[in-house]
């Protein structure tokens, strides 16, 4: 399960990179509405799914609430997923199986 809210994470984290730096320009600049549409779809499910292993992995690893707090607070600044999954990625290599 680790694995894959990391995995979550990193995707959603390109996502929003995305969602920033092509869809919206595409919107605004060359009137491509469905460019955010389709992307913040994407994002949106992101979003979602990265909530819901968040808490997976809360409950299953018995992660202080501090930590679920600091992932979640980070993870509505733009591409700082990134970040989380990198940490993630370090729990993963110190042993945790998921």
């Amino acid at each position: 399960m680790l694995r894959i809210f990391q995995q979550i994470a990193l995707w959603e984290a390109i996502s929003t990179v995305i969602l920033f730096f092509i869809a919206m320009p595409l919107k605004y600049f060359a009137d491509v509405p469905e460019a955010v549409r389709i992307a913040g779809s994407i994002h949106g499910f992101l979003v979602v799914l990265f909530l819901i292993f968040l808490i997976m992995c809360w409950q299953s690893y018995n992660w202080k609430l501090s930590r679920v707090v600091k992932y979640l607070v980070l993870s509505v600044i733009p591409v700082i997923s990134f970040w989380i999954e990198r940490d993630v990625k370090r729990e993963i290599a110190l042993g945790y199986r998921g």
